[in-house]
C-alpha cells in the first residue's frame, strides 16, 4: 500500500491537473461558441451557391471550363484538415483514419495535402509526399487561407498534375457528434439546377465568362465552408474531453481520498494495537 505522503502528493498532483481541464473546458466552450456561430452563418450562402451553380451550369448549354474537365484518374490528390493542436479526444484520429481508408486500394497515383499540423505530423512520420502544408491558422478561420488552398488545387488540376481532388475534412453536427466527411472537390460536379431549362438566362458577357468566374469562387467557398465545420467541431471534441477528463480527475480522487482515509485508518490502529501490547507487556 502507498504510504501517506505518496497518496496526498497525488491527491494534489491530480487536483492540479483538474483545474487545468476545467479552464480548457470553459475556453473551449467559448471558442466552440464562436466557432458555431461561424458555421451557422455560413451555412446558407454554401447552399445558396451551389444552387446557382446548378441552374447557371444548366442553363449553359454544356460550356467547357478547365476545372469541368473529367480525366482518368491517374492523380488523386486529397486536402486533409485537421488541428494544429491535441487534447480533442479522437477528432484528429478519426480525420486521418478515414483519409487512409479513402487511400487504401487507390491504384492512381497519390497527392496529400495538409490543413493542420496533426495531420501533417502524422504522414510526414510516414513518408508520404505532402505536396503543400498549412499550419498555425489561428482560431480566426480567414478566407484569404481557403483563396490560397483553393488556388494552390486548381493550378495543379488545370496543369493536369491532379486528375481528382477530394477534401477530407469534420462535418459538424452538434457538441458530441463530429463527422468525418469526404466531399469531391475537383473536377466540379454541379449540382441539377431546378427547372435551369425552363429558365431564358441572359449571360453577360458570355457563359465562358460567368462559369469561369463562378466555378473559382464555388471552390473557394467549398474549402472556406470546411475550415469553418472542422474548426467548430475541433472547439466541441475538445470541450467534451476536457470535461471527461475533469469527470475522472473527479473520481480518481475519491478513490485516492478513501485508500488515504484507510491508510490513515490502519496506521491509527496499528499504534493503539502498540500501546495496548506495551502496556499490557508491563502489568
Amino acid at each position: 500500500m502507498a504510504s501517506l505522503r505518496d497518496l496526498r502528493r497525488r491527491i494534489k498532483s491530480v487536483k492540479s491537473t483538474q483545474q487545468i481541464t476545467k479552464a480548457m473546458k470553459a475556453v473551449s466552450a467559448a471558442k466552440m461558441r464562436r466557432a458555431q456561430e461561424q458555421v451557422l452563418a455560413a451555412r446558407p450562402y454554401s447552399r445558396r451557391i451551389r444552387e446557382v451553380l446548378g441552374r447557371v451550369a444548366g442553363a449553359s448549354g454544356g460550356v467547357k471550363h478547365p476545372l469541368l474537365a473529367v480525366r482518368e484518374p491517374k492523380q488523386v490528390a486529397y486536402i486533409l484538415i485537421t488541428a494544429d493542436r491535441g487534447l480533442c479526444g479522437g477528432f484528429n484520429g478519426n480525420l486521418i483514419r478515414k483519409t487512409n481508408q479513402e487511400m487504401r486500394g487507390l491504384t492512381a497515383g497519390l497527392s496529400i495535402v495538409t490543413v493542420g499540423r496533426k495531420g501533417r505530423d502524422f504522414f510526414r512520420r510516414r513518408r508520404y509526399q505532402i505536396d503543400q502544408q498549412y499550419v498555425g491558422l489561428g482560431e480566426n478561420i480567414k478566407y484569404n487561407t481557403a483563396r490560397d488552398i483553393a488556388g494552390f488545387v486548381i493550378d495543379k488540376y488545370t496543369g493536369a498534375e491532379y486528375d481528382e481532388v477530394y477534401l477530407v475534412y469534420s462535418q459538424f453536427v452538434n457538441v458530441l457528434v463530429q463527422r468525418p466527411t469526404v466531399e469531391k472537390l475537383l473536377p466540379v460536379e454541379p449540382p441539377a439546377g431546378e427547372d435551369a431549362g425552363a429558365v431564358n438566362y441572359i449571360f453577360e458577357p458570355s457563359p465562358e465568362a460567368v462559369m469561369a468566374e463562378l466555378l473559382p469562387k464555388y471552390v473557394e467557398n467549398a474549402i472556406f465552408h470546411a475550415l469553418l465545420e472542422s474548426k467548430a467541431g475541433e472547439h466541441s471534441a475538445r470541450m467534451t474531453a476536457m470535461d471527461s477528463a475533469t469527470k475522472n480527475a473527479a473520481e480518481m480522487i475519491d478513490r485516492l481520498t478513501l485508500s488515504l482515509n484507510r491508510a490513515r485508518q490502519a496506521a491509527i490502529t496499528k499504534e493503539i494495537s502498540e500501546i495496548v501490547g506495551g502496556a499490557a507487556a508491563l502489568e
